[in-house]
């Protein structure tokens, strides 16, 4: 059997893609942790510098791939959302839809280097198994106590 071609073009500039809204999200994280009140502020702002933490790390891999593959890393930064709506539900909706947005690019990655390159292909199904991760957990966060079902948006 022998290994299928994929577009390494297409696969950097999903990579720089990715590198752009990861890095989106270490400002996005930031800046969320600052505008928490309230009883809940200190775990709250906790999760979000985490999420921050592991945002950047995720650009700084995609980056690395980008250069391993021969190609040029972005400066750009992704669509930063700013409803100026900074209670805990308005910020926790937000970042469900900017972990969607990561998910999707993931995704397209996958389906670019699928039976074309094994190393890009492990790494596109590790990050989708860790993004959706994160979107279980801030469902899971905007569910009111005791709800088993997923949250609509």
């Amino acid at each position: 059997m022998t290994k299928m071609e994929y577009n390494k073009e297409a696969a950097i500039a999903v990579l720089n893609r990715i590198l752009e809204a990861e890095l989106a999200g270490v400002v996005r994280y930031t800046h969320y942790s600052f505008m928490v009140y309230g009883y809940g502020r200190i775990p709250i702002v906790s999760w979000l510098r985490s999420q921050a933490d592991e945002s950047i790390l995720h650009a700084q891999q995609a980056g690395e791939l980008i250069t391993a593959l021969g190609g040029h890393p972005s400066l750009g930064i992704g669509r930063l959302l700013e409803s100026e709506k900074h209670d805990i539900g308005a910020i926790l909706r937000e970042s469900l839809e900017h972990e969607q947005e990561a998910l999707a690019l993931y995704e397209d990655l996958l389906d670019i280097v699928r039976d074309g390159d094994i190393m890009l292909e492990e790494y596109a199904r590790r990050m989708i198994s860790e993004e959706t991760m994160h979107k279980s957990e801030v469902d899971k966060m905007l569910r009111q106590p005791g709800d088993l079902h997923s949250f609509a948006m």
